[in-house]
């Protein structure tokens, strides 16, 4: 999708944040590029409160019309806030331009970005629940193909009874379909957990280089851009670390401050492989200035999903990407604020170990050395050594026995000794 747009990002007095307005506006805009619109004009606006019919301000709203007209443009107008319904249609129609604000510009967004059909449909739900209470013009999400998007233009108003009695009538459709896509997931992940094979996910503000990351871990080819949210749909590949130990790696979706609620919602489903991990990859962007601040964004999200922060502060690893674009200082700085954390470049693989260490660490918390010594006609529970512990070490003696030290979980050795009692093994 292409097109001109101008970004505003109103700094309200009355509600201050964290992050400077100039780096807002500057991560509006990068969002607007995220689905190739081409920012001809963006400005922080500034208001003592937001305006009840418009949000901005009358004056401003006159210079921005005298401007649109001098130039002869119509772009798409995107308004870094949350806008009513009544704002919303006011704008339009003072302006004569399409006015989107910061959670249409996100969903159009995800609707662009998702390339399976749960994601569409996951997309398409967030986005119908966003119109139920608006039921903007560009009704589109049942004559096009690509799931649910559908802000930026479309065939024309309809009826609002017609309107909200089909929109009903998706939503219950979209539900049942996501319902089945959950019970699929559902085997899948319970499939999964038989192994005893640990499952790693990796959470972060978006942009931060998950995806990266992820190709580096696994070899896989995710898409991994410089751009906000460049991929969408969840990947998950299983890999092995230097030890030999295999864990399933799951990259989800990249996080930013203000998702919108509707996408915590729909996407909760997809959003489980988050909360039934093992434990989690943080990865921060070590370069970025708002580091601290978007690291609460992504705490507060995954609050909303469940993680309280006892749970997050036993499960999750911070995983410092982009580290040398910093300063030593800087370094020094996050280190103490991140200790036992990995320090990284994803593009140049630089410090894996360390990386590799952590993840080891954790997996090997609930583990121990045994040491089994098997005769030749125990070749089953040879394999399920192999397959459910990492061998370190293996030897014959003359009579034909073979003395394996192998770490196992405490679940793992459990249901070994429960099948071979009379094994002889010895913990170290």
């Amino acid at each position: 999708m292409t097109g001109p747009a101008v970004v505003i990002h109103p700094e309200v007095r009355k509600l201050p944040t964290s992050r400077s307005s100039e780096a807002l506006l500057i991560e509006a805009c990068g969002l607007a590029e995220a689905i190739q619109l081409e920012v001809i004009y963006s400005e922080v606006v500034k208001l003592y409160a937001p305006k009840a019919n418009t949000y901005l301000g009358a004056g401003f709203i006159e210079l921005l019309k005298k401007k649109l007209v001098a130039e002869s443009v119509a772009p798409i107008i995107i308004v870094d806030c949350t806008l009513s319904p009544v704002q919303q249609r006011n704008l339009e129609e003072i302006l004569n331009c399409k006015v989107i604000d910061r959670t249409a510009l996100i969903l159009e967004i995800f609707g662009a970005r998702a390339n399976t059909h749960a994601g569409r449909l996951q997309v398409e739900l967030a986005s119908l629940t966003f119109q139920r209470s608006r039921l903007v013009r560009s009704w589109t999400h049942l004559e096009r193909q690509r799931g649910g998007s559908g802000f930026l233009g479309g065939p024309g108003e309809r009826q609002i009874e017609l309107d909200r009695r089909m929109l009903l009538e998706r939503v219950l459709k979209i539900k049942e379909e996501l319902r089945e896509v959950e019970r699929t997931r559902d085997i899948q992940r319970s499939n999964r957990s038989r192994t005893e094979t640990p499952t790693i996910a990796l959470v972060g503000y978006t942009n931060a280089g998950k995806s990266t990351l992820f190709n580096s871990l696994t070899f896989a080819k995710v898409m991994a851009k410089d751009m906000l949210f460049a991929t969408l749909d969840p990947t998950i590949r299983i890999a092995a670390i230097p030890s030999g130990q295999k864990i399933i790696l799951a990259d989800t979706v990249g996080f930013i401050s203000e998702l919108p609620t509707e996408l915590i919602e729909a996407f909760k489903s997809t959003l489980e492989e988050v909360t039934q991990a093992n434990f989690l990859l943080h990865v921060h962007d070590a370069s970025s200035q708002f580091l601290e601040e978007e690291e609460e964004d992504v705490n507060k999200i995954l609050s909303e999903l469940g993680i309280c922060s006892d749970i997050l502060s036993k499960k999750v690893i911070h995983v410092l990407n982009k580290s040398d674009l910093i300063s030593a200082d800087r370094r020094e700085e996050l280190e103490h604020m991140y200790p036992n954390s990995a320090f990284i470049s994803a593009i140049s693989h630089k410090n894996f170990e360390n990386l590799f260490e952590l993840i080891e660490n954790k997996i090997n918390h609930d583990t121990a050395i045994y040491t089994f010594k098997l005769s030749s006609v125990f070749g089953d529970a040879r394999a399920y050594l192999y397959e459910n512990g990492i061998v370190q070490e293996s030897s014959f003696d003359e009579t034909g026995f073979e003395s394996l030290t192998v770490r196992l979980s405490s679940s793992n050795y459990k249901r070994f000794n429960s099948r071979w009692p009379r094994l002889a093994k010895k913990n170290h």
